[in-house]
């Protein structure tokens, strides 16, 4: 009687396990899309490559719709490794505490935004008042969370009182985008992203010009879900790490991350940018 029972569960244990041996043998990794779904891709590829010749497994990268995702994602051990702004490893921190964040670009720990416009009467923001204004992400970190919080604290500006009209692109070169066409007066976006478009001719310089940058801040990191074995963890850590600009093939890696070089990091270094969320009314 007890022997169909008995063998059922014996192959949903066997089941379960080789769901885990899979998930072991393939290294899910995603980032936030605050680029276009094409680049993210590009930029991945030759990293994704490294990593797997680094770990001796599998690397995949999973796309996602949004920032949110992402978060949800890594919190629920959907994803193994995530590329996060500050904003969203706060969130995700705040899902799963053991949530490990590895390690950040070298410019990470002294990011700024730039705020952006085509229009040559625009000198600062003061010049915007009562005209349109786009960020890119709500949960960007940099398009979003850190212009708001240093315009509020620098200026007293409340966007959506103080702009006629408060819009988002959804990503930076997006931003960009909007700002180049005419489609808003002014935007903010991050440092690196802009300098890269400005290096790659993606955007009209005679045109559009920076007018203001905010102060420096903690930014984007590689974080892991908190459930990973440890040595995996410091496989990972290790192999960003062992990055050297002097390698050209390592320097070609780093290029696309708009990388010199990685550095460790530590969830304490995002403390700042958990008080910029709640006093902005992002977390609860």
């Amino acid at each position: 009687m007890l022997k169909r029972p008995l063998a059922l569960a014996a192959g949903l244990v066997l089941s379960c396990c080789a769901v885990v041996v899979q998930a072991a043998e393939t290294l899910r990794v995603s980032a936030i899309p605050d680029e276009a779904p094409t680049e993210l891709q590009r930029k991945f590829k030759p990293l994704g490559e490294y990593l797997g010749k680094q770990l001796g497994m599998e690397v995949k990268f999973v796309p996602v719709a949004d920032y949110p995702a992402v978060v949800e994602s890594l919190a629920a051990d959907r994803l193994d490794l995530a590329w996060l702004g500050g904003f969203t490893f706060v969130q995700v921190h705040l899902k799963d505490p053991t949530a490990t964040p590895l390690v950040q670009r070298e410019q990470d720990a002294q990011f700024t935004s730039k705020f952006i416009t085509a229009n040559p009467d625009v000198k600062s923001l003061a010049d915007l008042k009562g005209k349109s204004f786009a960020f890119g992400s709500i949960s960007s970190t940099s398009g979003s969370l850190m212009p708001r919080y240093f315009m509020l604290k620098q200026d007293n500006i409340k966007p959506e009182a103080y702009f006629s009209r408060v819009a988002y692109s959804g990503a930076h070169d997006a931003t960009v985008a909007w700002v180049q066409a005419g489609k808003v007066e002014g935007g903010v976006l991050n440092a690196s992203v802009w300098q890269k478009l400005v290096d790659a001719g993606k955007v009209d310089t005679s045109k559009v010009k920076v007018f203001a940058t905010t102060p420096a801040y903690f930014d984007y990191n590689w974080t892991v879900r908190g459930n990973m074995d440890p040595a995996l963890k410091e496989k990972i850590k290790k192999a960003f790490l062992d990055l050297d600009p002097a390698n050209p093939e390592h320097k070609a890696i780093l290029d696309l991350q708009a990388a010199s070089r990685f550095i460790e990091t530590k969830p304490e270094n995002y403390e700042g940018t958990e008080q910029a969320a709640r006093e902005a009314g992002l977390l609860k």
